[in-house]
């Protein structure tokens, strides 16, 4: 079976056999298909698509080209649950989540995935941290799950290796966008993660993968199809992302905002309402609440008593973090060197974000990669991003640039200060949560 003839027929829009997915995908783990291979099928399956049962092959043959973990429920005490999220800027929702639900009596074993395209990752916020093990041995997550019950890592090498190699040319050639990729991508490690239930956050809007409902439509129902195709239970709500999530996007920048959210000190409402629709899903999901409003309130209760922000602080220091990371974040979070505000030209009310044009500035402050192999400054960001609806002041900031030197921190000023729009009327509020996709329609 030849690479070339598989992408040809892609090429020329023909549906794949199950054993042709699968020497692809055994291609990607031997190395036998080169990165040139590989990226031309990608731009394929961009272009051309696939069909619901190509993906469940696809998803399901990156799953078995490593590890599947297992899991005995019963022993650990609990359901194995996990959330994922398609990517946006400021999204720094599995921070707060996966201890919340694990004060609720669920175990998360939560397998994330660095930056990719304008969007930050989840993998970059932690390794911030000094001393946190974003790739321990299976043996370390799995001590972890069962005695903290949450544990946000990246992929080993031996979960799903055939993503960790497609994730990394996706990035660089342009084929992010692909819905079978994107479900492929995301649902092989939370299969080979052995969950019981998955909560799925599709972002929709100027910041977002889906820019148009019709599109974020079409990746919850792709999601929601092909997890419970292949035998994970799955639900996805849209949300909005045509503001940036929060008021951070960066990387030690988020860890902080989410460590201030866990212990009270401030939560952006936004960012709370997603938090707890998501893990909502969970709980139901996993048997641990009866519907939704029990579930939110089993939620709020971990935020108000204490409980997730303590899950929190163990987890981190059961994977190497410092033990005191909660109460002097300011020790251990490296601050950039320079620090901006992002003045308004004129007195107004804030009305929108360039929310995707928002992200590249902090790739272009170095907070994110321009190709896989780039090193990432995890001190740089952007900070009290002020969101639609705020009233300014001429020269009030409606940003704070963390930059590593001066004329990068004034470049992104400049930047900023076309991104965020001023009018002179307060824009019309959009609601954060948009569509819930709970049953499969294939």
């Amino acid at each position: 079976m030849l690479a070339q003839e598989i992408i040809r027929r892609k090429r020329d829009g023909n549906t794949l056999a199950a054993e042709e997915i699968r020497h692809f995908v055994r291609g990607l783990v031997s190395g036998d298909w080169s990165e040139g291979q590989a990226a031309a099928l990608a731009m394929a399956i961009f272009f051309r698509g696939m069909t619901m049962e190509e993906r469940i092959v696809l998803t399901q043959a990156m799953r078995d080209s490593g590890t599947v973990l297992q899991w005995d429920a019963q022993a650990l005490g609990g359901p194995v649950l996990d959330k994922h999220s398609s990517g946006g800027v400021g999204d720094k929702v599995s921070l707060m989540l996966a201890p919340m639900v694990a004060a609720c009596g669920g175990f998360v074993p939560m397998i994330s995935g660095r930056g990719l395209g304008h969007t930050g990752g989840t993998l970059d916020k932690f390794d911030s941290i000094p001393g946190y093990r974003t790739a321990p041995d299976l043996d370390t997550l799995r001590r972890v799950v069962a005695s903290v019950g949450c544990a946000i890592i990246g992929q080993t090498a031996d979960l799903a290796p055939a993503d960790r190699r497609l994730y990394a040319i996706r990035d660089v050639t342009a084929t992010v966008e692909s819905v079978p990729l994107i479900t492929a991508s995301i649902l092989s490690k939370k299969l080979a993660a052995g969950l019981q239930g998955l909560s799925m956050d599709v972002k929709v809007g100027n910041g977002a993968f889906c820019p148009d409902l019709s599109s974020a439509r079409e990746l919850a129902a792709s999601l929601v199809a092909v997890a419970q195709g292949a035998g994970l239970p799955t639900r996805a709500w849209i949300t909005d992302m045509n503001r940036v999530l929060g008021h951070s996007a960066g990387n030690a920048v988020e860890m902080r905002e989410a460590i201030d959210f866990l212990a009270g000190r401030r939560r952006d409402p936004r960012l709370l309402e997603v938090t707890l629709a998501l893990g909502a899903d969970m709980l139901v999901l996993g048997g641990l609440a009866s519907d939704e409003a029990h579930a939110r309130t089993r939620l709020q209760q971990t935020l108000d008593s204490g409980a997730a922000v303590e899950r929190f602080a163990r987890m981190v220091h059961a994977l190497g973090g410092p033990k005191d990371l909660l109460e002097a974040p300011e020790r251990h979070l490296a601050a950039a060197p320079v620090r901006a505000p992002v003045p308004a030209a004129r007195a107004g009310w804030v009305q929108r974000h360039a929310t995707r044009e928002i992200g590249v500035v902090v790739i272009e402050l170095g907070g994110g990669r321009r190709r896989a192999s780039d090193p990432i400054d995890h001190r740089v960001g952007l900070t009290d991003i002020a969101p639609p609806g705020t009233a300014v002041t001429a020269g009030e900031p409606l940003a704070w640039v963390h930059a590593a030197d001066a004329d990068t921190a004034a470049r992104a000023v400049t930047r900023l200060q076309n991104l965020i729009t001023i009018g002179d009327h307060p824009p019309v509020d959009s609601p954060v949560l948009i569509e819930h996709h709970i049953e499969a329609t294939l």
